[in-house]
């Protein structure tokens, strides 16, 4: 099929499609669109956000029964093969040969990136390192003076996983402010959060550049928008004082409060009854995972 026709098939599965590259389309009329397809049949949405444990236990069980029908005896291995560099052609040969894609997605209605990486995450040893130590926070920043932002570089150096040093690396590069937020301080997160959300909108929507440009007032954002994924480091460096954990908890607490118009909660049997029927609706969901909650219609339920 030619790439318009999958991407009007892919819509009716993933709603933002029209923001995928033209070569990530590609990639998923191949691996994706013939499982969601399956799904469907079945009666099973395509999900995004965060994995259940149901999730995790399927994804652990395709590795495990990948890795032994080939043979090769570890997950990372498997999952982060440049690191046996002496493997690396016999492991890429099984692969292909028993088809790594269909098998590691196989019964989760996700995107197989999606899948893949959380696959990666969930067996890279180096994750689960606990604290860094002085000695690793030094060379870290010796690193980082050396190699730049390479953190696929640094994160071989480190046997710390990429993310991971990355935002230490962002944590530890300047003074930072741990008191209570100043009005200053607050703004600067304000607008840089502005900034990038119209910068998005810009992205989606190119025939809006123009109107906004001309504009100071602030553009309309979906709800749902305001509370996806930022790019934390960007926003961390416009405020300055704060590392970028600050400011995602920052935010999170401004727009609790301006979501819900900076209405009290519930107290005393007010709120032990706001307690009881909350627990009813979950339990009447029937949702095995808290990502599987439908938050805002639970919140209009109680109130």
């Amino acid at each position: 099929m030619d790439l318009d026709t999958v991407r009007q098939e892919l819509e009716e599965f993933i709603p933002h499609v029209k923001n995928i590259s033209d070569s990530s389309i590609k990639k998923m009329a191949g691996r994706d669109l013939t499982r969601f397809k399956e799904f469907k049949k079945q009666g099973i949405a395509v999900k995004f956000g965060r994995f259940t444990q149901k999730e995790n236990k399927q994804i652990q069980k395709n590795v495990e029964e990948f890795l032994s029908l080939t043979g090769i005896d570890s997950a990372e291995k498997l999952l982060f093969t440049s690191r046996y560099p002496e493997d690396k052609d016999t492991i890429h040969r099984l692969k292909i040969e028993h088809h790594f894609c269909e098998k590691i997605s196989e019964g989760i209605p996700r995107p197989w990136r999606l899948i893949y990486y959380r696959a990666r995450k969930m067996f890279d040893p180096n994750n689960y390192k606990g604290r860094y130590t002085k000695e690793e926070k030094e060379k870290l920043k010796k690193y980082q003076a050396l190699h730049g932002n390479d953190w696929k570089k640094i994160s071989e150096l480190m046997s710390r996983s990429n993310l991971s040093v990355a935002m230490k690396f962002s944590e530890i590069k300047s003074a930072i402010n741990y008191g209570p937020w100043t009005k200053e301080e607050t703004q600067k997160l304000m607008n840089a959060v502005k900034e990038v959300m119209r910068r998005k909108l810009k992205a989606e929507n190119p025939s809006s550049l123009s109107s906004l440009e001309q504009s100071n007032t602030d553009p309309w954002i979906d709800r749902e928008k305001l509370y996806q994924q930022l790019p934390w480091t960007e926003i961390e460096t416009k405020v300055g004082s704060r590392y970028w954990r600050q400011c995602k908890q920052k935010w999170n607490s401004i727009l609790t409060s301006k979501l819900t118009k900076g209405q009290q909660l519930y107290r005393g049997t007010n709120g032990l009854q706001a307690k009881i029927n909350l627990i009813k609706r979950l339990y009447e969901s029937k949702a095995e995972d808290a990502s599987e909650v439908n938050w805002d219609e639970l919140s209009n339920a109680i109130g």
